[in-house]
């Protein structure tokens, strides 16, 4: 086990405490699964929700919706897993289909326009206050990597976790509050997240 042995390195080659993180970095991946995942439904609702007002539902088949190269791709794909399982083609259900990638490749810099005009509405600060592209986009990519590596059951213990948690917390609030205050309810992460931090011999935090 290859993985384990970056553990048996954080223990110091104590095995009792390598198994003791191993098991806190399951726990922890788990008790972000749910802020993740309301984050990915709170962005792509809203976006939906935005541009089907202005352009209409099938918005994303519009070509200057299709700034990014793999967005085409992405809808491609969306479409053909409806395909695949035998059901009818709706907007709702290509939106629904739609990877995280897709949504924020469309707060890319190459939507800078967009944004200013139409995308901006999507979130609001607490105060009320329309935000800029790039306080919105700002931990993005951070949080669909640390997505991704746990959706590949991989080590996320050297990540500084609560700081993204705390970014994951603040854009749902942004985009919904009403979602974000269910979230903070239901989710276990500062319950689980020691508070002391968690000592690491080799790696230090991202």
């Amino acid at each position: 086990m290859d993985r384990f042995g970056t553990y048996l390195g954080w223990a110091g080659g104590d095995r009792n405490r390598a198994v003791a993180l191993y098991t806190l970095n399951a726990v922890l991946s788990e008790s972000l699964y749910t802020p993740l995942h309301m984050l990915e439904v709170a962005l792509r609702n809203r976006i939906h929700q935005v541009m089907s007002k202005v352009h209409g539902e099938a918005w994303f088949d519009m070509p200057e919706h299709q700034l990014n190269a793999v967005q085409p791709d992405m809808l491609e794909k969306a479409r053909i897993d409806l395909k695949e399982k035998g059901k009818d083609e709706t907007p709702g259900r290509i939106v629904a289909s739609l990877t995280f990638g897709y949504w924020t490749a469309l707060l890319g810099k190459e939507y800078e326009n967009l944004w200013q005009i139409t995308l901006k509405d999507i979130a609001r600060r607490e105060d009320g206050k329309g935000l800029r592209r790039k306080d919105f986009t700002k931990s993005l990519g951070a949080i669909r990597t640390l997505r991704n590596r746990l959706a590949h059951h991989e080590t996320v213990l050297h990540w500084d976790l609560p700081k993204h948690y705390g970014n994951i917390i603040q854009l749902i609030t942004w985009l919904s509050p009403v979602a974000a205050e269910w979230c903070t309810s239901c989710s276990r992460f500062d319950a689980l997240y020691p508070k002391e931090g968690i000592a690491l011999v080799l790696l230090k935090a991202e």
